[in-house]
């Protein structure tokens, strides 16, 4: 297939892209900036006429206790993870419910579901992601369109990696599998959900978590 890789990171998606060749284009998005989607959307269509498949992953984080946390450490968090999933899905089911065709993943996280320590907003921001996902599955279910979420726990990625050790040590103890997740056990899950074998499955919140939280 060929794959979109839309990043407010220029240098990091132009080197994904490289990296997969030539059935793979970068396009520079701010996903909180509805003027940017609905353009970078349509310069998809124009590039490759179509799109079957949408992955929301895009995702911050802003950590701070709720009591010294100002709004604009909770706006920037909920626009990114929560409205940005919204304005590419909407950008995005247009098109699909024109083709009567789509496979939509997004990317919420065991936080939405737990909620944590220190992490209001971010735990808001995906437990809207897992609400959403249900609510768009009732509504385009009549046009061949699934949307399922995945809840990660903690993977090693950047975002991660800048996590103190002792921190890291104490998740560690909490994970019944005894090891971190690696982006390939998330990108796996994605896969499959959007290939024909799951083209029953939709309205789902699927962890990826090696058992922290057990549904």
């Amino acid at each position: 297939m060929n794959v979109a890789i839309c990043d407010i990171d220029k240098k990091n998606g132009e080197e994904l892209a490289a990296q997969i060749g030539a059935s793979a284009r970068f396009y520079e998005l701010d996903i909180a900036d509805e003027l940017q989607v609905t353009r970078t959307v349509e310069k998809v269509i124009e590039d490759w006429h179509k799109i079957d498949i949408l992955v929301n992953n895009a995702g911050i984080t802003n950590d701070r206790l709720l009591i010294r946390m100002n709004k604009a450490d909770w706006d920037r968090v909920l626009e990114v993870n929560l409205t940005g999933t919204f304005l590419m899905t909407k950008a995005t089911a247009r098109y699909m419910m024109k083709q009567r065709y789509g496979r939509i993943v997004n990317v919420a996280s065991v936080i939405g579901i737990t909620g944590n320590f220190g992490q209001a907003n971010y735990a808001a921001s995906k437990a809207g992601i897992i609400a959403f996902t249900k609510s768009c599955a009732k509504e385009f279910a009549g046009r061949n369109i699934n949307v399922n979420a995945v809840a990660p726990g903690f993977i090693k990625t950047r975002m991660t990696d800048a996590i103190p050790d002792e921190i890291r040590q104490n998740y560690l103890k909490l994970i019944p599998l005894n090891r971190f997740g690696e982006p390939k056990d998330v990108a796996d899950l994605i896969v499959f959900l959007v290939s024909d074998e799951a083209a029953y499955i939709t309205g789902q919140t699927i962890c990826v978590d090696g058992g922290i939280v057990m549904q």
